[in-house]
């Protein structure tokens, strides 16, 4: 039976390859109840969010991995985060009408950008140009281009289910030379279909019957959102006193929305003075759903 939401890591004995395998069902739900997103969209932001899922997990920090879609296209954003405690979150933007096609139709010229923030330590971030028919085709590019591990992914992103499939090649002498030849081409004929609607055990049965896989214990992956009226206020002191009253004025209260959760951030008069007075400023009032 297909316990979704959950990241399964396996291995494959004795030939220096890990894979990691992750079905996001109410994740994705709870990404898809913030935004009515048009089908093309909708399709690489659930990709998106399984691949950062599965990037993520590769890390061997605590922190956030967060992959950016950027272009001048009619999908002109698209930004995903995924936690080392297994969250994410995600969003996208576009304009117009938005036609089926390819990921060069969807974001015109753009770029790709991964970058790896640890909590500890200095953030790593790497950018190349958007290559490729589909985004697992970009992430490609991307490792072909980064002195990373080897790494392959399958993604799929439907109405219900958001799904991906990994494979990296590990450091060190394999007793079979052709095996990442051979373990690829297997996973390369993986269907969307078993993406989203095979159980681990039988998709790896089904794509690796003669290879000797170990699958380890599964981990949650859910939404959750990072927002908190602290940052917030951050962000506004950074905007200045200036810009802050100058909106007040206007409108006689600042309200801040967060764009991954919909979370409502209420600041009157009296708030945004205190902004500028300490930086001890109490956080007195409520968020508003």
């Amino acid at each position: 039976m297909k316990d979704a939401d959950q990241l399964y890591r396996f291995l494959f004995e004795n030939q220096n390859i890990r894979g990691e395998f992750v079905q996001l069902e109410a994740t994705w739900r709870d990404v898809l109840e913030r935004a009515h997103y048009p089908a093309p969209v909708k399709t690489v932001l659930g990709e998106a969010l399984a691949s950062a899922a599965l990037l993520v997990a590769t890390l061997k920090i605590k922190g956030s991995l967060t992959l950016q879609v950027r272009g001048s296209g009619p999908m002109h954003l698209l930004v995903v985060q995924a936690f080392s405690d297994g969250s994410v979150r995600g969003l996208a933007r576009w304009c117009g009408d938005v036609s089926p096609g390819a990921l060069a139709q969807l974001t015109g010229s753009g770029q790709l950008v991964m970058t790896i923030d640890p909590d500890e330590g200095e953030r790593y971030q790497g950018i190349v140009p958007l290559m490729g028919d589909y985004l697992h085709d970009a992430l490609q590019h991307y490792f072909d281009q980064s002195e990373q591990l080897p790494t392959r992914l399958w993604l799929s992103a439907g109405d219900e289910v958001a799904a991906g499939l990994l494979l990296q090649a590990l450091p060190g002498d394999s007793e079979d030379d052709d095996s990442w030849n051979r373990v690829s081409r297997l996973s390369e004929t993986v269907t969307d279909r078993e993406l989203q609607k095979l159980d681990v055990e039988t998709l790896l049965r089904r794509l690796y019957h003669e290879e000797e896989v170990r699958l380890f214990k599964p981990r949650p992956v859910t939404f959750s959102c990072t927002c908190s009226r602290e940052k917030i206020i951050s962000t506004l002191r950074q905007l200045g006193e200036t810009e802050i009253n100058s909106i007040v004025e206007e409108q006689g209260q600042l309200e801040v929305d967060c764009e991954f959760c919909g979370a409502r951030y209420h600041f009157d008069v009296l708030d945004v003075k205190a902004l500028f007075v300490t930086e001890g400023f109490p956080l007195q009032s409520d968020t508003l759903q």
